[in-house]
């Protein structure tokens, strides 16, 4: 038995006698994975390959447009999704309200053994909500993030999925301390590192290609920042003029791949002016965006996902955010500021110590774990569909 499995087995909390032997096949349970975003495709991805025919893919389409998700499904080699909803475009609770009525018809027919969400998303939300109105097992994978930021809706999200979660797969112990500081059952818990850490060395393109996508951008390895912005506190308001302008005062080239929701608040706002010194780009399929991130100086951020990458591929990063859910990261790989002047100062800080700043970043392991974490979070799958399997899922 490999490693991860035989670990998991050893420490599950489906009983002491617990073997690989009771872990149920494929054809025994179907397992509904629900997602919506990209950054839960790419956290589900190698899940969804290992589980194969077990699988019902489930997009509730809360990433509606071709270049947020679909060009994702098909890179990260998913499939075509079972299922698909359209909640996009929609406000946070019509999101959560439409998907939930949807999905939990759709688990009715489906009757699956075990429901499967990601994060902190409003569809992660919908389908633990969903699955727990029908009365199926929860596996929350990414489990025990905390900001212990009130004002983020996504704090709100994961903190209702752990506590309505049969299984919580925690990256970090930091995240199981949460949980059982919340009262959740220690029997609930298990810490299986975090699958960004696969999916960023499977799908990290070999140096020269990533050379050749340099060349692409007119950039040099190491000689650029890499930008990502798109969370609400820094779109909505004042807060995007500010971001803008302190990233337009950097003096090396910034890619900044536009997400739609900043692109609309740029026009909307007036604000175009702000982008004629950066390297405005649409957004990018993963592969090219690790690419990019693996060979930039620095990257600058408001992204959770950014903050976890950045770790496997020893870069810093500046995040912009009033708080962060992953302090395993924090003054390390990545640094914390608010909009404006202390981005500015944060930016030219690393700059002008890079060099030693990267080297210092490659010796560290990501906290992230070993790259095991979709077969620690199967076996987990397998053993709580086997034991659902008289109740709820079987004929």
């Amino acid at each position: 038995m490999e490693p991860a499995r035989r670990d998991l087995v050893q420490r599950s909390g489906f009983g002491a006698a617990a073997r690989a032997s009771d872990v149920v096949t494929a054809a025994d349970a179907r397992i509904a994975i629900v997602f919506g975003t990209r950054p839960e495709v790419v956290k589900l991805a190698e899940l969804a390959r290992r589980l194969e025919d077990a699988a019902v893919l489930v997009n509730t389409g809360q990433h509606w447009d071709d270049a947020m998700s679909g060009v994702f499904l098909r890179d990260l080699g998913v499939g075509r999704p079972d299922h698909v909803l359209e909640i996009g475009g929609l406000s946070r609770g019509e999101q959560i309200g439409e998907a939930t009525a949807v999905l939990s018809r759709l688990f009715v027919d489906v009757r699956p053994a075990a429901v499967v969400v990601q994060g902190d998303t409003n569809s992660a939300l919908a389908g633990a909500l969903a699955a727990n109105a029908v009365e199926a097992p929860v596996v929350h994978l990414e489990a025990g993030l905390r900001s212990f930021d009130r004002r983020m809706p996504e704090e709100h999200n994961r903190v209702i999925i752990d506590h309505l979660a049969e299984v919580c797969l925690a990256p970090t112990e930091v995240g199981a301390a949460n949980l059982r500081a919340e009262g959740i059952a220690p029997e609930r818990i298990f810490v299986i590192g975090n699958t960004v850490v696969e999916a960023v060395r499977r799908l990290l393109p070999p140096p020269e290609e990533r050379a050749a996508l340099l060349r692409s951008f007119g950039v040099e390895a190491g000689r650029y920042v890499l930008a990502t912005i798109h969370r609400p506190e820094n779109t909505d308001g004042k807060a995007l003029a500010a971001v803008l302008a302190a990233l337009a005062a950097v003096p090396v080239p910034v890619v900044l791949p536009l997400h739609p929701r900043t692109a609309a608040r740029v026009a909307s706002a007036g604000l175009g002016p702000l982008l004629a010194g950066l390297r405005v780009v649409d957004p990018l399929p993963y592969v090219a965006f690790l690419g990019l991130l693996a060979e930039c100086g620095l990257a600058v951020s408001d992204s959770g996902g950014v903050q976890e990458e950045v770790s496997v591929l020893g870069r810093p990063v500046v995040v912009v955010r009033r708080s962060t859910e992953r302090p395993e990261v924090q003054g390390t790989w990545a640094q914390l500021v608010d909009p404006g002047p202390a981005l500015t100062a944060a930016v030219a800080g690393l700059w002008a110590d890079l060099p030693a700043i990267h080297q210092r970043l490659a010796a560290l392991p990501s906290p992230y774990g070993d790259g095991t974490a979709s077969a620690r979070a199967e076996l987990a799958i397998r053993q709580l569909a086997g034991r659902g399997l008289t109740t709820f899922c079987r004929e």
